[in-house]
């Protein structure tokens, strides 16, 4: 989806891009139906003489000014192929996850030599990079993830579509997060601070969209199971998935992001995009995200006590609701619209051409 929006972007700004991408695979497939001109390879470990001698012809037919990578992996394809067609065309590689496995080994280095740029998605892996890989500190650029502020704009979205659907009354707070079923996204923490502000308040609701990704079905069982014996009056709502994301979001009065890491944060940016109030893990990506106090309240990750003292404050006070989410919006489109990335982007672009 995010490679897709990056060349959606760029041919929008008048830059003629091309995809390479593994033949109908789901992103060559929504391509080629958005018109995207596609190019396919069917290279999938690390040593692939035919597809490295297919795509060094393409490179040197085709004279690309530059090329993009979405996943270091694939540069075990395209650096052999700008190789062995003696192409000085640069190359770009974007990281959007970090890496345990130290690569700084004879073979790496001769990989990671031919990169002109890494664009890490935040600081956390901007940090991995340089620690996991053979490039210096100088050759990695921040470049943080971007959304489209014009979706995600409360002035234009229905508040009360998904609070009717569940039947959230008008003087209930929605205290909601967004999350895949997973361990380590800090669903035990957001069950454990709604049980306990219910004990408190009798106005509270609160809600978790999200299903489990494959071979985590256990995982959401686990939840739905601890729910069930914690929730007897029903104050917990499982969404399972939404597409209607901005929709979700307005019905929302406070986004709670309890992740325990966390390279970005897309949905942290989505709600504060949305205007709304968030209290987050003061953690790795998220903290080139929040502000605390500004357009956020930080917990100490994995702490369910710390997450409930934090939404009791928030909860106290719609004043400070209402600062942290105008906060938020400005923030989401000053530093993380799409329109930021994609300027951002080409001046990147612009550095390296040769």
């Amino acid at each position: 989806m995010y490679t897709l929006q990056t060349v959606e972007q760029l041919l929008k700004s008048g830059i003629d891009a091309e995809l390479l991408c593994f033949p109908d695979s789901k992103i060559f497939i929504e391509a080629n139906r958005k018109g995207i001109k596609t190019h396919t390879s069917k290279f999938t470990g690390y040593f692939h003489p035919f597809e490295i001698k297919k795509i060094a012809g393409l490179i040197k037919q085709n004279k690309y000014d530059i090329i993009h990578s979405g996943a270091s992996k694939d540069l075990w394809l395209i650096v052999p192929a700008l190789k062995i067609s003696y192409s000085k065309t640069p190359l770009l590689l974007s990281k959007h996850m970090g890496s345990y496995i130290v690569k700084k080994d004879f073979m790496h280095k001769w990989i990671y030599n031919r990169v002109n740029y890494a664009l890490a998605i935040s600081n956390v892996i901007a940090k991995n990079l340089v620690d996991t890989t053979p490039l210096l500190k100088e050759k990695v650029l921040l470049l943080h993830n971007g959304i489209d502020t014009s979706v995600f704009d409360p002035a234009k979205i229905d508040s009360l579509k998904v609070r009717d659907e569940f039947g959230i009354l008008k003087d209930e707070l929605l205290i909601g997060m967004m999350a895949r079923f997973s361990p380590g996204k800090g669903h035990e923490e957001f069950l454990y601070a709604a049980k306990v502000m219910n004990e408190k308040y009798n106005n509270l609701r609160f809600m978790i969209v999200g299903e489990p990704s494959k071979g985590e079905d256990e995982y959401f069982k686990s939840i739905k199971k601890h729910t069930l014996e914690n929730d007897p009056h029903s104050k917990i709502i499982f969404t399972g998935f939404r597409k209607d994301t901005p929709e979700v979001l307005a019905a929302m009065d406070i986004f709670v992001f309890p992740s325990h890491a966390e390279a970005f944060g897309i949905a942290l940016v989505e709600a504060m995009s949305m205007g709304k109030p968030t209290i987050c893990s003061n953690s790795d990506g998220v903290l080139d995200i929040a502000v605390d106090e500004i357009t956020s309240y930080l917990f100490e990750k994995q702490n369910k006590e710390s997450l409930s003292q934090k939404l009791d404050l928030l909860i106290q006070s719609p004043q400070s609701r209402k600062n942290f989410g105008e906060e938020g919006r400005n923030r989401a489109m000053q530093m993380f619209d799409i329109e930021v990335f994609t300027k951002k982007l080409i001046d990147i672009y612009r550095r390296v051409i040769v």
